[in-house]
């Protein structure tokens, strides 16, 4: 699990300003592709919990698909602060998962859901007020096109590898993926960073040119510790 500080140092920072540190650490494959958040005035932070859904044969969703699939276990089995993600390849030709589910998962301490693929009921989700990532809305369901196949191994999500485990941060840009190992290493400097560019942008709110303050400079960061000592006052 992610600790509390972490956790509060995430939803206060930008998934811009995450992927930016995150490049900073030689990782440039960490914001996933063309998804919408449903729940656009929501932070999405938890642990990422994954569940892969293969290309549809109908041989194999008569074995796989029905009753306690890998979709319903997983969803029946979700800890709180964690978040399904799912593999859907891209496949927007079906939903990947609808209200009953998503309000059992929320029930269950979840902290959301994030999906390459369809979502079907996509309003009741709305009104559930669960985070909720997608790739489209699409009214019908999973075994049009896809079959549950595992759950708890690595994915890949809007073209990005999300390993169980991975710390998952949303926010109204989009969903960025953190390596459980460095999520509090970057999680302060991602603070430091938006602190830093407050006081930038102040100055360029003001008329300053950007030669020597974007990036800081030596005499910006003088003033720059100044500004930050008092408390993020402005200074002359």
């Amino acid at each position: 699990m992610i600790d509390s500080s972490t956790v509060r140092a995430l939803e206060s920072v930008s998934t811009a300003t995450l992927s930016a540190q995150l490049r900073r650490r030689g990782i440039e494959h960490a914001f996933l592709e063309h998804l919408t958040p449903g729940q656009p005035g929501k932070r999405l932070v938890g642990v990422a919990r994954t569940l892969r859904y293969t290309a549809l044969r109908e041989d194999v969703f008569a074995e796989r698909g029905g009753g306690m699939n890998a979709q319903k276990t997983v969803v029946d089995t979700i800890r709180p602060g964690e978040v399904l993600v799912i593999e859907a390849r891209g496949d927007l030709g079906a939903g990947t998962i609808g209200d009953i589910l998503a309000l059992r998962l929320q029930r269950r301490g979840g902290a959301g859901v994030v999906t390459d693929g369809g979502v079907r009921d996509t309003p009741a989700l709305r009104e559930l007020g669960l985070p909720f990532y997608y790739g489209a809305s699409h009214a019908a369901v999973l075994g049009r096109r896809h079959v549950p196949m595992d759950a708890d191994l690595p994915v890949t999500c809007g073209g990005v590898l999300v390993m169980p485990g991975d710390v998952v941060c949303g926010d109204a840009e989009g969903v960025v993926v953190l390596p459980a190992a460095m999520a509090a290493e970057v999680a302060r400097a991602a603070v430091t960073q938006e602190r830093e560019e407050r006081y930038i942008a102040e100055q360029v709110d003001k008329g300053a040119s950007l030669d020597g303050l974007y990036p800081m400079g030596e005499a910006h960061r003088i003033q720059y510790e100044r500004w930050s000592e008092d408390g993020a006052d402005e200074v002359s």
